[in-house]
């Protein structure tokens, strides 16, 4: 495939009508741009454009092709202003011992200094990762209440666990490098969506280091979105989820059976059935699932403020 450079620069923004191939040769996204793809061998078309972007996510529905490209200019524009949005998970000896680790890295949406973080997994069946859908835009809805937002690109092809493991990478990293990226560590989310929030609910029940990580203390929130995930534990982080009542892939019974054994056990939950919405609606733009991420904002907000309150 050949790819074809945008014009016009490093500030060159995109529009619904730009081919998709384009992405890919964006001075901006100079080293990484595959990964910002659903999978890095995927063959384009080479007039494709980006308002078919959802031809690309055979998983997912109610993807808006302007929605994906306000994501995509927020990160050129970060890059036109000096600001690095990509950061390798992986040191170059580990990722020449497991040639796959090229494959992933973390996104970064600055928010306000040493605000907490959040890290969003977006789903994909572990076949592909739908950041364009709903890593991205969930990145610049949390951005909007000052916090700090990583997207993660995962190994695909390879499982739930080696996708976790990449994900307790990337929370050891962000840990690490919390001075540098000027991110507090304090009451830090994780946010997934399907195979994504498969992910996030596994390091919330079980910690990061159980999945390869450093010894570091747990989410203080899980949102997770339309997964068929089942496992919990009383010592589970408090936990917000959706679904919508049509969906076929994550059953509704099985999230509404997780959240209430985990409000019965003590944890706190905020659970939500959208009517009229299947799997994989990101946003839910224009559906009943609307303003969800604001929602899941304001249950992080309050386990915040309890834990500040309880910390007095």
């Amino acid at each position: 495939m050949v790819v074809t450079l945008a014009p016009d620069g490093v500030n060159r923004r995109f529009t619904v009508d730009d081919r998709i191939v384009t992405i890919l040769g964006h001075p901006a996204f100079a080293g990484f741009g595959r990964l910002l793809l659903p999978r890095v061998e995927l063959d384009i078309a080479p007039d494709a454009r980006i308002s078919a972007i959802a031809s690309t996510l055979p998983y997912h529905q109610n993807v808006d092709p302007h929605v994906v490209v306000k994501a995509l200019n927020r990160m050129v524009d970060d890059v036109a202003t000096g600001r690095e949005v990509f950061f390798d998970i992986y040191d170059e000896a580990e990722k020449q011992r497991t040639p796959s680790k090229l494959q992933t890295g973390l996104f970064f949406f600055r928010g306000k200094p040493g605000a907490p973080f959040a890290i969003i997994a977006p789903g994909g069946g572990f076949s592909y990762v739908g950041s364009v859908h709903e890593g991205f835009p969930y990145a610049v809805e949390v951005n909007k209440r000052g916090y700090n937002a990583f997207v993660l690109r995962y190994r695909v092809g390879y499982g739930e666990a080696v996708a976790t493991e990449d994900l307790a990478a990337a929370i050891s990293y962000v840990f690490r490098n919390a001075g540098a990226l000027k991110v507090g560590t304090q009451n830090y989310s994780l946010w997934g969506s399907s195979a994504g929030a498969r992910m996030a609910a596994a390091i919330g029940t079980h910690g990061v280091a159980r999945f390869g990580g450093d010894a570091i203390p747990k989410p203080s929130t899980v949102v997770m979105a339309y997964t068929g995930h089942s496992e919990y534990s009383a010592d589970d982080p408090p936990t917000f989820s959706v679904v919508g009542e049509l969906d076929r892939i994550a059953a509704p019974a099985t999230m509404r059976r997780r959240a209430d054994a985990l409000r019965n056990a003590g944890v706190a939950v905020e659970h939500h059935k959208y009517p009229a919405v299947g799997h994989g609606f990101g946003l839910g733009t224009g559906t009943s699932a609307e303003g969800w991420i604001e929602e899941a904002l304001r249950f992080w907000e309050r386990v915040q403020t309890s834990k500040s309150s309880s910390a007095r």
